[in-house]
């Protein structure tokens, strides 16, 4: 791994579990509660989004039959569209009512001071509940964070959520610099812009909505219960989808630099050495010369402590 000295975490799945569950719903009009959820999974099974999952799985617990939605619309960094029954349906952050023109009468801020995510509901643009996910930090994220602050990292988190929620998760984990409501093309922003500024960036996401910033970090870390199009954006794929992970990497990245550089030294040594011996240089003075046999021992010696350098490796000690 590159020497880096500033990382861009997305919150989903590097910093949380990103196994989100549903874990109440308000009701803003006169539908029942279960026919707002079950609605919101009609749509929210043709989405492949983390929350969506959430909001199905939970459907399907309470044995609600779900429709086929049509002319279903993904907005990128917002929520998604469709239709149910003939019914037009929006589910999605506050960004996504504003620009509907759907009037947030009453909200969830209860909620995002939790650090939970809140899922608008709206029918034919009229607010008629609210969803609300939540998502626990996952129990190595801390001792991670404070590994790479230790370390003179700059983090940065990026979040989708409302900026209550993003304040709440930002507090809990000790970061100072975080963004709300991002869209990816935001997030590419930011990496740019901390390289524009002369810093290594390593950006970590795991999805779809990450591969443009994961591309252009100059480490792009993606997490292995993500997408496939964010890994294969990624330099690095952290299997476990653990941030401890990337702690880790970077260890071992920087031991085995440290042993390149060692093994290079030995064999500039032995070629310094014993190239201008073999070639004679000492004969005129001392009458020395390099015998054959001697020479290839040396050459062979040569490459077993390169190799036995390098299996050292094996000894670092890559826990936090």
């Amino acid at each position: 791994m590159e020497k880096i000295d500033a990382i861009v975490i997305d919150k989903t799945g590097t910093l949380t579990e990103g196994k989100p569950k549903l874990v109440s719903i308000s009701i803003l009009a006169d539908l029942p509660e279960n026919e707002v959820l079950r609605l919101a999974a009609s749509i929210e099974r043709a989405s492949e989004h983390p929350l969506a999952s959430a909001v199905v799985k939970a459907a399907e617990e309470r044995g609600l039959p779900l429709s086929s939605p049509t002319n279903f619309q993904a907005i990128t960094g917002k929520g998604v569209a469709a239709s149910v029954e003939g019914r037009e349906v929006l589910i999605g952050n506050l960004q996504l009512m504003r620009e509907h023109g759907v009037d947030i009468v009453r909200g969830s801020g209860a909620a995002q001071k939790q650090g939970k995510t809140v899922m608008y509901v709206a029918v034919y643009k009229q607010l008629v509940g609210a969803l609300v996910v939540g998502d626990p930090i996952k129990a190595s994220t801390p001792a991670a964070l404070a590994a790479l602050k230790s370390e003179g990292l700059h983090v940065v988190m990026l979040t989708g959520d409302s900026r209550p929620t993003a304040e709440v998760i930002a507090q809990q984990l000790g970061i100072t610099e975080y963004e709300a409501e991002v869209l990816p093309e935001r997030k590419l922003e930011i990496v740019r812009d901390l390289q524009s500024k002369g810093r290594r960036v390593a950006m970590a996401g795991d999805g779809i909505n990450d591969a443009p910033a994961l591309a252009q970090a100059d480490v792009g870390i993606a997490m292995g219960t993500g997408t496939d199009v964010a890994m294969e954006s990624a330099g690095i794929t952290l299997l476990k989808g653990d941030l401890g992970g990337l702690v880790r990497a970077r260890k071992l990245s920087e031991a085995t630099m440290r042993n390149i550089r060692q093994n290079l030294f030995f064999a500039f040594i032995y070629n310094a050495l014993g190239v201008p011996i073999a070639a004679g240089v000492l004969y005129p003075f001392f009458g020395l010369l390099l015998q054959p046999t001697i020479a290839a021992a040396a050459m062979s010696f040569s490459s077993v402590s390169v190799i036995a350098n390098a299996l050292r490796l094996r000894n670092i000690k890559l826990d936090m």
